[in-house]
């Protein structure tokens, strides 16, 4: 049952963000060529889309073999299991948040695919939505791991 939820969790991030989000984007821009975009933004979109996809995947595995979980809660409820570990070395040195961060940078990548003022609209939207998010899980956090996730946060951005 647990490998059942860390899995519906993965694949339910990864369809959220990887699949719908960028569906949200495109829709809300009219629906847009998505081809021929030229090559400066071709390659920025591809550099943000797979830098971020990079850093996501990274977390991941980083997270399954050392935190044992999945820091994830959906505003105070456990999508997967919750990591055992307060993980603050690997992606998690970079900030307190590095599957989010790649996802934000992933996202960034469809904004300039598509170049829309309405996609921009949605990333930003994402963004306050995710914030609120991040700091209720901080919350949880403080919780589970007390002075020592304080000293983490003391050196260590949000994003």
């Amino acid at each position: 049952m647990k490998l059942f939820r860390e899995i519906a969790g993965y694949l339910l991030g990864g369809v959220l963000f990887v699949g719908l989000m960028p569906t949200v984007m495109w829709l809300a821009s009219d629906m847009p060529p998505i081809v021929h975009i030229g090559a400066l933004r071709a390659s920025i979109t591809g550099l943000l889309m797979l830098g971020g996809l990079a850093l996501s995947v990274w977390t991941i595995v980083y997270m399954r073999r050392r935190g044992k979980g999945n820091p994830m809660d959906a505003f105070g409820h456990e999508v997967a299991p919750r990591t055992q570990h307060l993980m603050t070395d690997g992606p998690y040195r970079l900030n307190r948040n590095p599957m989010l961060t790649g996802t934000l940078l992933y996202l960034a990548g469809v904004v300039v695919w598509l170049w829309t003022w309405q996609a921009a609209l949605v990333w930003l939207l994402f963004l306050a939505v995710m914030t609120v998010q991040v700091i209720s899980e901080e919350r949880r956090l403080r919780r589970d791991f007390g002075d020592e996730y304080d000293a983490y946060c003391r050196r260590t951005r949000r994003f």
